[in-house]
């Protein structure tokens, strides 16, 4: 045979989308894991249907995996996808607004029935009417093809007709000249309870492959050099699967361990799910009833000198307020991993937001300042989950981690950190008594503060002559005993705010990326608005304007050094996936009038989307 032209291109964007039964999240997943160990620089957005049990072939059944790949370094899943892979017309319909003109749609044709096509609203069939002439369209009867090949495995049609996927990821394997080894180990493993189901599931993987080599549907395929990346070992990590690894590094360097009061609520469940693998390093992991229970079990654990940690999203945070109180006025570390998703009440579970920063803020009675820290990418989900457990143990404070439904089950490469390169954590007990009374005995008072952080002492129970009580009722500043003296309670109010203040001291300071330091616009974001804006910058200045970018990854305190970055800056302009939270912090804080750009779409931003933003602030600062 006559060989194929092979393409060189720089960057793809591929979205693959069906039933939430045609295994797309599957798909999605292999076909990364593929792009990763060939070294390209990578971005994944998954898309999950929020009803578990959607009627098949309808719009709100429609489950969705995007992956941007490319030979150089890039900051998010892409806006528009080059090639979408549906699966029925259901998939198509929902993505197909997405695509630029002259995208690549492959369909499987054979979902493509006047039946089916009517229950999404086509009158017609869209592979027939004209209406994809914008579109560059190849129609394979996947279904039927992927039963061919398997017609001689001992399999129900059923089972052989659920293999499509692994036809399409063959096909889209071969065309982009993805490695296959990986994949082919992984059914294997996955499947081993069933050897003949492995085999049909590898069987029809490489007939989607060897499909693309012989057929003349496609006479083009594709080739995406490695990135160059800094040298080292490199994983595919999703942010729960990083912050899972971070909790669990965290563990170790402070050389307490571990314990997950949770309980499960999407999207935080894959981190319950990941830590409840590794007791071997020492974790402990509760599934409890509620989220009250798993709070406060964390609370008792880090009562008992583990490092407690309680993970949900935000209709849990809302249900752990008063225990999170409670946590604030005995001053014991707290981990709080609060997964963000859409809002109010039960919301958009399956979609991202970021619209608890005030509830993490002000969200529950009385003066009671948290500190809170926010990742800004998947991979930084480690890195934070370690600062967010240093905080909460050097400081003896709760401390929120804000992530997203967007970080969480997005994915990139990871460069395996040197363990050995670690912080040290470790945190020093109370070992004596800390008071001398009048008549000269000696005790143990549980308030009796660093003169530096204004952290408590802090004595593990049972340690012997350092008895002491603790609760949730005022406490006298020093010997713990309850007090409801006025001047008392102002005192301790006012040491509680003083040592969060004091974390800014702590921290390090807000960077600024500013190529030629002549921007007049600044734009500021925090947690997953990271690669949307950064790539919104990069259009922006390659178009000849000047802009700044500043990023915060400490929101309580700020970092020390941002009042002075803002006032450096004519306009500051804030993207947020909510309606201006951290805007209405930074008027409040520093008298700034920033400029709030807000979307709540369940969606994380499109690059294009937020550089013409930049573009015509700019442009409207210069008339």
């Amino acid at each position: 045979m006559p060989t194929k032209e092979v393409r060189q291109v720089d960057r793809v964007i591929i979205r693959f989308a069906g039933d939430s039964g045609d295994g797309m999240q599957l798909t999605g997943d292999r076909f990364t894991s593929e792009t990763a160990e060939f070294g390209n620089d990578l971005s994944t957005l998954p898309n999950f249907p929020a009803e578990i049990r959607a009627p098949a072939g309808t719009l709100p059944g429609v489950s969705s995996f995007q992956v941007h790949f490319a030979d150089h370094d890039i900051m998010t899943p892409g806006d528009a996808p080059n090639v979408l892979v549906a699966m029925n017309p259901a998939a198509l319909k929902a993505n197909v607004k997405d695509l630029p003109r002259g995208a690549q749609i492959i369909v499987n044709s054979d979902e493509f029935t006047p039946r089916a096509c009517q229950r999404v609203g086509y009158t017609s069939n869209p592979l027939d009417d004209g209406s994809l002439a914008d579109y560059r369209v190849t129609a394979i009867p996947l279904t039927s093809m992927t039963v061919e090949a398997l017609k001689d495995f001992d399999i129900s049609k059923k089972d052989a007709e659920r293999a499509k996927n692994m036809f399409a990821l063959g096909l889209l394997s071969w065309m982009y000249h993805r490695p296959t080894e990986s994949t082919l180990a992984f059914l294997e493993k996955k499947f081993a309870k069933n050897p003949e189901i492995a085999k049909a599931n590898i069987a029809a993987f490489q007939a989607g492959y060897h499909f693309g080599e012989t057929t003349e549907l496609f006479a083009v395929s594709y080739e995406v050099k490695p990135a160059a990346l800094q040298p080292g070992t490199y994983r595919n990590i999703s942010g729960n699967l990083a912050l899972a690894y971070g909790l669990i590094a965290a563990s170790k360097a402070t050389g307490m361990p571990l314990f997950l009061g949770s309980y499960p609520i999407t999207p935080a469940s894959d981190i319950l799910h990941e830590l409840a693998k590794h007791k071997n390093f020492g974790v402990r992991t509760f599934q409890a009833e509620d989220e009250i229970a798993g709070v406060t079990a964390a609370i008792g654990a880090s009562f008992g000198g583990s490092l407690g940690v309680t993970t949900t999203s935000g209709p849990g945070v809302a249900l752990k307020s008063e225990a999170i109180g409670l946590a604030v006025m005995l001053e014991l570390p707290l981990i709080i991993c609060d997964i963000q998703r859409g809002g109010p009440s039960t919301g958009l579970p399956t979609k991202t937001e970021q619209a608890d920063l005030l509830q993490a803020m002000f969200g529950r009675n009385g003066e009671a300042p948290v500190a809170i820290v926010a990742p800004r990418s998947p991979c930084d989900c480690f890195a934070m989950a370690i600062e967010a457990a240093r905080i909460a143990t050097k400081y003896r404070t709760p401390v929120f981690l804000l992530s997203d439904g967007y970080l969480a089950n997005g994915s990139e490469p990871w460069l395996l950190p040197d363990v050995s390169q670690l912080p040290d954590l470790r945190v020093d007990f109370a070992t004596e008594p800390n008071h001398v009374a009048e008549d000269g005995s000696r005790h143990f008072w549980p308030y009796v503060r660093d003169p530096e952080t204004l952290a408590r002492a802090w004595a593990l129970p049972g340690t012997p002559g350092l008895e002491h009580r603790i609760g949730g009722l005022e406490k006298s500043d020093g010997s713990g005993a309850i007090s409801y003296d006025p001047e008392n309670h102002d005192r301790m109010v006012r040491l509680r705010q003083a040592k969060i203040d004091g974390i800014a001291r702590d921290i390090p300071p807000l960077e600024v990326d500013d190529p030629d330091g002549e921007a007049e616009l600044l734009v500021l974001g925090w947690g997953s608005t990271y690669g949307p804006i950064g790539a919104a910058c990069r259009r922006v200045r390659a178009n000849g304007l000047r802009v700044a970018q500043a990023h915060l990854r400490y929101l309580n305190p700020f970092p020390a050094n941002t009042g002075e970055v803002l006032a450096r800056y004519r306009k500051v302009l804030i993207p947020e996936m909510n309606l201006g939270q951290l805007a209405l912090l930074i008027r409040g804080k520093f008298l700034v009038d920033a400029i709030s750009y807000d979307r709540v779409r369940g969606l994380p931003f499109k690059a294009a989307e937020l550089a013409d933003v930049i573009t015509a602030t700019i442009e409207s600062m210069q008339q």
